[in-house]
């Protein structure tokens, strides 16, 4: 099974992206979700997720307030909403299965899948 993380691309400081997260054949509302990003020279960092059993969700600080994770059930989709972006939010994110979701982000994952890139620059 791969999660595979889609919508990212170029965008201006201040810029919003939705960057989805798809797994044809694999039921996404019965596992608790994680959204992971790691820029150039540094380590991933979990940074939102959603908890299967209530839809509850983490974020970690740099991103609280700016970003909102969702889930479509009926897409089987989970969704990264990014507003206010910041040329430091540029890396490679991706989404998996995580292991403990806690008010302050994701730790531990598993099913990962090919990244989408965003780069936010002028």
């Amino acid at each position: 099974v791969q999660l595979q993380a889609s919508g990212g691309g170029l965008v201006q400081p201040g810029g919003s992206l939705r960057l989805s997260c798809a797994a044809p054949g694999f039921t996404l509302d019965y596992y608790t979700i994680g959204w992971f990003r790691q820029a150039p020279g540094k380590e991933r960092e979990g940074i939102s997720c959603t908890r299967s059993n209530d839809g509850s969700t983490g974020y970690t600080d740099s991103v609280k307030g700016r970003f909102t994770i969702s889930r479509d059930n009926a897409k089987n989709t989970v969704y990264l909403q990014m507003n206010s972006l910041k040329p430091e939010d540029t890396a490679v994110y991706y989404c998996a299965v995580c292991g403990y979701c806690s008010d302050y982000g994701c730790y531990g994952s598993r099913y990962w899948g090919q990244g989408t890139l965003v780069t936010v620059s002028s």
